[in-house]
C-alpha cells in the first residue's frame, strides 16, 4: 500500500507548485529585432533600423532601383520594421517605391525635413509623403540643427509638424543635432519627443565645439550625459554615427560601438546605413551580442 494518503499526495503536489511559481522566470532574451516605445512619443520601433543616408544617401542610391528593393525587402525579412531617410538623402523616392509591397501598418517610417527659411512647411510635408508614396510619416524630425538658438530658429516648422500632427499625417517629432552647442538644447526641451544624437565608444564622427563631423573622443562623456538625461525627460533616443560614418572597417570596432549605445549610454534603437545582405546580417548579430 502506498505510504502516502490522497490527501497527502494533493498537499505535496500544492507546495511543489508553489515554489515552482516563486521561482524566478528566464526572461526571453533581447534581440535587434524586438520592439521599443520611444518614450513620450508613443511609436514603437525595432531596435535596428535601416538606414539610407550614407554619404547622404549616396552609397544606397548608387544601388538600382531593383537591388535597392531586394534589400529593403531581405531587411524586413530579417524583422527589421524601422526605415528612415531624409529630405536631403538621395532616397526617399527609392524607399518609398521599395516598401509599397508591405501594409503600410506593418513598419515605421522616418523622415527628416530641412529647415529651410522662405518655404511653406505645409507644402514641404505635401512634398515629402508625395515623393515617400506614403499617406503619413510615424516620425519627423528637424533635420541637422546645428545652432545654439535651433529652438527659436525652428519654430514656423514646430507649428507645421504641430498642424501635420493634428490632421495624422506626421504621428510624432523630434530633430537631429549636429555639434556640443545644439545638442546642448535638448535636455529639460519640452517640446521633443524623439532625439537622434550621434554615438560610438571613439567619437568619431561625434559632437564636438561645432557642427562638422570631427573626431571628438574628449567629449564622448559629456554625449553620453546628455543621453542619459533626455531618456530621463522621456524622450526616446535613436543613435547614428555606429559604424564612424563607414570608418570602422574592423567587425571588432563596429561591435563594440553598438555594445557601448546600448550598455553604456542606453539608446533605445540605432540607424545603420546599409548596402548588402551582408551588412544587415552584421548588424542584427552585432546588436543580439550588445544585447545579451
Amino acid at each position: 500500500m502506498s505510504p502516502y494518503t490522497r490527501r497527502e499526495f494533493i498537499r505535496t503536489g500544492v507546495a511543489a507548485g508553489a515554489v515552482a511559481a516563486s521561482l524566478p522566470l528566464h526572461a526571453a532574451p533581447r534581440s535587434a529585432t524586438d520592439t521599443v516605445t520611444l518614450g513620450k512619443s508613443g511609436i514603437r520601433v525595432t531596435r535596428l533600423a535601416f538606414g539610407t543616408g550614407t554619404n547622404n544617401g549616396a552609397v544606397q542610391a548608387a544601388l538600382s532601383q531593383q537591388d535597392f528593393s531586394k534589400l529593403i525587402a531581405y531587411a524586413y525579412e530579417r524583422g527589421i520594421r524601422f526605415f528612415e531617410t531624409a529630405e536631403s538623402y538621395s532616397t526617399p523616392a527609392m524607399l518609398g517605391e521599395a516598401l509599397k509591397p508591405f501594409p503600410r501598418d506593418s513598419y515605421v517610417l522616418m523622415n527628416k525635413v530641412t529647415t529651410d527659411e522662405g518655404v511653406d512647411p505645409r507644402q514641404r510635408f505635401d512634398q515629402m509623403r508625395r515623393i515617400s508614396k506614403t499617406e503619413y510619416f510615424d516620425i519627423m524630425l528637424l533635420h541637422w540643427q546645428h545652432t545654439t538658438g535651433w529652438m527659436s530658429e525652428t519654430r514656423r516648422w514646430q507649428d507645421g509638424i504641430a498642424e501635420a500632427q493634428q490632421k495624422k499625417t506626421i504621428l510624432s517629432r523630434g530633430a537631429s543635432v549636429h555639434g556640443l552647442p545644439a545638442l546642448r538644447q535638448m535636455p529639460g526641451n519640452t517640446w521633443l519627443e524623439v532625439a537622434m544624437i550621434r554615438m560610438n565608444h571613439k567619437g568619431t564622427r561625434m559632437d564636438g565645439a561645432s557642427y562638422q563631423d570631427d573626431n571628438n573622443p574628449e567629449h564622448v562623456d559629456e554625449v553620453v550625459s546628455h543621453v542619459r538625461q533626455v531618456h530621463k525627460d522621456g524622450m526616446g533616443v535613436i543613435s547614428m554615427k555606429l559604424v564612424g560614418n563607414g570608418v570602422f572597417t574592423q567587425h571588432v570596432d563596429r561591435q563594440a560601438a553598438m555594445r557601448f549605445a546600448f550598455q553604456h549610454a542606453g539608446v533605445d534603437c540605432v540607424t545603420v546605413g546599409f548596402k548588402s545582405r551582408a551588412e544587415v546580417d552584421e548588424a542584427i548579430d552585432n546588436l543580439n551580442v550588445a544585447l545579451a
